[in-house]
């Protein structure tokens, strides 16, 4: 597997080198079928928003450094998972090459001479989100002080790292096979992590990925945490906006909606594979979720019930903050 350590001072020079990228973007936007000048304006604006996601991603990585230092040590690593599920020409050179996952790791200052740290997958959220310090350092400062190792993959899909990346999205997919491919990495690298003691949680599109995980591989993790999950795509296309259900259908995507591919977006819903939970789960949700709608994860809840699986879960009524509700 390629592994790849990337210091500190690489996160510094890279921040001041993009910053003449924004004027390059201007004046070079890329070629596309056609000249028409809105379609070279919308050409120019994407590439812009591109290249400032990618100066935006540099700079989270300085304050994961600079946030943590003092308890944790962070390095960001890279390990491959699986071809992309697309490709344009299957027939040519490389297309059927693995990619390459970047991922924070975080080890605990204070326990770093122990022989068995438990390791925890912190898996981010959103459509095309990424791991950052201002959704996530509370969580994985209060996990370090508690003597966990984490690693947080920003699997296929994720934001910062160009367009090319940002097209490899395959939600309920591959991805879930990059955070696996990140778990793996982090217990061959790291002697002194306990391999029998590994969770994994995630919260909403993240709370997704670490459903799938524990489904489809229930003897890799002891234990799950899913906070207001994604569970139900074919009822969630069908209460979202035409701009939201467009990511799915793209071609770069899945290519095809809900209502032309209804097996596919089954194959990828928790709620629709609560059969095979074998792990100890707990689920949390709020009635007033205003992007994962109660009614998803009532169904996941539902369908855990009906197949007798044992787990732990709580409805919180209109908890403060709603889908990003603290607990």
């Amino acid at each position: 597997m390629l592994a790849k350590r990337i210091s500190a001072d690489f996160f510094i020079r890279t921040a001041c080198f993009l910053v003449p990228w924004l004027a390059v973007a201007q004046s070079n936007p890329p070629a596309g079928p056609s000249n028409a000048p809105q379609d070279r304006l919308k050409n120019l604006e994407e590439s812009l928003n591109f290249v400032q996601q990618e100066l935006a991603k540099q700079i989270s990585d300085l304050m994961w450094f600079q946030r943590l230092e003092d308890i944790g040590a962070v390095d960001k690593v890279r390990f491959t998972g699986p071809p992309p599920r697309v490709t344009n020409n299957p027939t040519g050179q490389g297309a059927g090459n693995e990619i390459i996952i970047t991922a924070y790791t975080f080890l605990p200052k204070k326990y770093l001479a122990a022989t068995k740290l438990p390791l925890l997958v912190l898996v981010h959220g959103g459509v095309h989100g990424d791991t950052k310090p201002d959704h996530d350092v509370r969580v994985v400062r209060e996990l370090l002080q508690q003597g966990y190792a984490i690693i947080a993959p920003d699997y296929r899909g994720s934001t910062g790292y160009g367009r090319d990346y940002w097209q490899l999205i395959d939600y309920g997919g591959l991805e879930n096979d990059d955070v696996l491919s990140g778990k793996k990495w982090m217990l061959e690298n790291h002697a002194n992590l306990d391999a029998d003691r590994v969770g994994i949680l995630g919260w909403s599109h993240g709370g997704m990925i670490a459903l799938m995980n524990i489904f489809d591989h229930p003897q890799d993790y002891k234990v799950a945490y899913a906070g207001v999950p994604v569970s139900d795509l074919i009822a969630r296309m069908g209460y979202k906006d035409e701009a939201y259900r467009e990511l799915f259908s793209a071609p770069y995507h899945l290519g095809k909606t809900a209502a032309d591919n209804l097996a596919e977006y089954r194959r990828r819903s928790p709620a629709w594979n609560a059969e095979k939970l074998q792990t100890p789960l707990l689920i949390h949700t709020t009635t007033n979720d205003e992007d994962v709608n109660v009614l998803e994860v009532e169904h996941l809840i539902q369908s855990l019930k009906a197949a007798g699986k044992s787990f732990e879960h709580k409805i919180y009524t209109n908890a403060p903050g709603a889908h990003a509700f603290n607990r």
